[in-house]
């Protein structure tokens, strides 16, 4: 039993003066790679880590009455009573919301909740990039599947998730949190029916989540974004001279785009008869994609497509990946630079970066990282790197001397699990 755990069951005690049936936890996760594209139904690429959220449940009469540790910390509004199944969401920044969403959801995928207590924990950092609704969300559900015996699989609890965030909240967010939050370790997520995820190996090497301290809100990002690219595609269906192959392949809505099916030989004359901001979050789509599709087959031993990849990353970046084969990290150096060169098109075609991001960005590069992007909606949050062990101080000192207000390595976790008490 960890420190975590022990707090919780010990707080448990003095406050509800009772013993939790079950304690469910699920990780924070790292936005690898093809951030900003689950949404769009393409795959993404997340890390579950060691920073985990707990909740600890017991049975009890006929309402739902909720403590979070964490809110009371900080001073704020803690705890949270409602009647299952159906409560209300009350206002915007109410911390049980997300709570009473994923009841509701339970509620409409016909899974039966009673009375509760439940009390919450987590060492997942709010606005940070890494998840911490989700893992909310994840380890809540989880607990009570465990608690009612709903004989959920991961799967559902993912879904159960999803629907509590996208569809009862209305969040415009697509799998990438919740799925990566209930499988953990580093996994491909189908963003697509039936939704499958892929086990993939996991690299030899840390992570180092470095936080801006700048705060964002999902809910506030994506919805612009979205319109963007819808805008984009307005104006490239207006063309008379747009192929019949490329137009079978586009919508007039980003999530109903063939973006997998679409070369950048094929649609890359057209973009200049696009406006620019369109055009930008089009291309970012596309050459966020490709590069993913790649650095799957690098993470699955295959090097076959290192020149399709320098095709595509030019010049600068592909002097980074000669430095790196032939050697025996070439996988590791080689996901680095595809995850440098995702940084920069979240930046110059996302828009997503700020000045005391790209400090960071820089120092981690700076001080022996095979790589660093950012994780998460952007304009704000964390920043990731991938590095040797022995290097991970050295980056963490740089990256708080650039400005970052607190910098971490984090090891690979296991999804979401109920706790031995």
């Amino acid at each position: 039993m960890n420190n975590l755990i022990r707090l919780l069951v010990k707080e448990f005690r003095e406050v509800l003066k009772a013993e939790p049936d079950t304690v469910a936890s699920a990780p924070g996760r790292l936005d690898f790679l093809n951030t900003h594209q689950d949404y769009k139904g393409l795959p993404v690429v997340s890390v579950g880590v060691n920073l985990r959220t707990y909740v600890g449940l017991r049975r009890k009469d006929d309402k739902a009455h909720i403590i979070s540790i964490n809110m009371r910390d900080l001073g704020e509004p803690y705890i949270d009573t409602f009647q299952p199944p159906d409560p209300p969401i009350l206002g915007k920044r109410w911390f049980g919301n997300y709570l009473r969403a994923a009841i509701k959801a339970l509620h409409r995928l016909d899974m039966h909740v009673d009375g509760f207590e439940a009390m919450i924990l987590s060492d997942v950092p709010v606005g940070s990039g890494l998840a911490s609704s989700a893992a909310l969300l994840v380890s809540f559900i989880a607990g009570l599947n465990d608690l009612f015996g709903l004989g959920m699989n991961r799967k559902q609890i993912a879904e159960a998730a999803y629907i509590a965030e996208h569809d009862v909240l209305g969040i415009p967010c697509g799998r990438l949190d919740q799925y990566g939050s209930t499988f953990g370790g580093i996994i491909r997520i189908e963003t697509k029916p039936p939704f499958r995820v892929e086990e993939l190996p996991w690299l030899d090497a840390v992570f180092i989540v470095m936080d801006s301290g700048i705060r964002h809100s999902t809910a506030d990002i994506h919805p612009v974004r979205q319109r963007e690219i819808n805008e984009g595609l307005s104006a490239l269906l207006s063309l008379d001279s747009l192929t019949k192959s490329l137009r079978r392949k586009l919508g007039h809505r980003y999530d109903e785009v063939q973006w997998e099916e679409i070369s950048l030989e094929e649609i890359m004359p057209f973009m200049n008869m696009v406006p620019e901001k369109p055009r930008k979050r089009i291309l970012y789509t596309l050459l966020a994609n490709k590069t993913t599709e790649i650095a799957l087959r690098v993470l699955r031993g295959d090097y076959t497509c290192i020149d399709d990849l320098k095709r595509i990353v030019g010049k600068k970046w592909s002097s980074e990946i000669d430095r790196y084969l032939g050697k025996d990290d070439r996988r590791e150096g080689i996901m680095g630079v595809i995850m440098s060169y995702q940084h920069e098109l979240l930046r110059d075609l996302y828009d997503l970066s700020l000045p005391l991001l790209e400090k960071i960005w820089r120092a981690a590069l700076d001080n022996e990282a095979y790589g660093s992007k950012l994780s998460g909606a952007g304009l704000g949050g964390s920043l990731i790197a991938l590095a040797r062990d022995e290097h991970a101080i050295r980056i963490i000192e740089a990256s708080i001397k650039a400005g970052a207000r607190s910098a971490l390595k984090v090891g690979i976790d296991e999804g979401v699990r109920i706790e031995s008490i």
